[in-house]
């Protein structure tokens, strides 16, 4: 019996995986699905998705943007990304019949209306970006569905409403971006749970509540590094028990109307970079352990009512004041 060597063997073999592949068909649901957003997204998008079939007819390549993966006998649409096209209209709801999708990005377009409660059929998906859009409406709860979900990019939108309690259902989340939009209420504090939350940024809302709130449990917020409340109306003071958040890097609390002191306590922070306290009511001096720190790079904290201190000799951090003859 004759015996190729495995390079020839190879080389005859990877044509017949990729006709197999090839061959596959795209499932049907998936077919509708896409064609059906491409009659609805407009010519930047439809000049270049040619053909039939999403993922590729023929000698005719995927769709611009569109990936898919096979399964069994059939290939499936598993990312989606049309994004910076000036897409205009309202939020193509046949995505939500794409029910193999991980990753939906179609953010810096000018899509309008509200994101439809069947988003919560894509259990499948780990990133969804649909920031520097016009979205309104309420943040849907059934986002709260998507229990794989890692990323979730909502910013630079018009959201209004409160933030959905029912984000506090994603254990694999890690980054919460949700700043610039019109978000109102208090930040659900059941977000303080979730094990794997690295990033929470709901700056530049009308958001209220205090710190003390969202801080309160044993063992609140594992993983965050970075925590950005800047420009809402939060109020209160920095509790001391904020230090247990070990991994904090960024703590960005500027233009609130918090008040009170500053507790030696949060100088233990271990891995504390950069913090912003300015444009509050803040009083009281800075302690002195926070030139000591070994990370903290910048510190910001005018528009306060903080009274001089002396800088201890040797040490040197970065303070932005507001006025000159503020020493330490």
């Amino acid at each position: 019996m004759a015996r190729f060597p495995l390079a020839i063997l190879a080389i005859l073999v990877s044509p017949l995986l990729f006709s197999a592949v090839a061959l596959s068909k795209t499932l049907k649901r998936d077919v509708k699905a896409l064609n059906e957003i491409k009659a609805s997204l407009g010519w930047r998008v439809v000049y270049s998705w040619v053909g039939d079939d999403p993922c590729g007819d023929g000698d005719l390549p995927p769709w611009s943007g569109v990936t898919c993966s096979s399964q069994g006998d059939y290939r499936v649409v598993t990312e989606l990304e049309v994004y910076a096209v000036s897409i205009v209209g309202p939020f193509p709801t046949a995505v939500t019949n794409l029910l193999d999708l991980t990753s939906l990005d179609l953010h810096n377009n000018k899509l309008t209306g509200p994101i439809p409660p069947q988003i919560g059929r894509l259990k499948r998906l780990k990133i969804l970006n649909l920031r520097w859009n016009k979205l309104q409406d309420v943040i849907p709860p059934e986002i709260g569905e998507l229990k794989s979900l890692t990323h979730l990019y909502l910013s630079f939108n018009n959201f209004k409403g409160e933030i959905p309690a029912e984000l506090a259902n994603l254990p694999e989340l890690r980054y919460l971006y949700l700043q610039e939009n019109r978000l109102a209420g208090r930040i659900p504090p059941g977000l303080c749970n979730l094990p794997n939350l690295r990033h929470l940024d709901v700056g530049n809302n009308h958001l209220v509540g205090t710190l003390r709130e969202l801080t309160r449990n044993e063992g609140c917020f594992p993983a965050l590094r970075n925590f950005y409340l800047n420009n809402n109306y939060f109020t209160g003071g920095i509790p001391a028990q904020l230090a247990n958040v070990t991994n904090l890097e960024i703590l960005y609390l500027s233009y609130n109307k918090m008040s009170g002191i500053i507790p030696t306590e949060i100088a233990r922070i271990p891995k504390l970079t950069f913090l912003y306290l300015d444009h509050n009511q803040f009083s009281g001096r800075i302690p002195d352990a926070f030139y000591k720190h070994p990370f903290l790079k910048e510190m910001y904290i005018e528009g306060n009512s903080f009274r001089p201190g002396v800088k201890p000799i040797g040490v040197h951090r970065v303070l932005e004041l507001s006025d000159s003859e503020f020493l330490f």
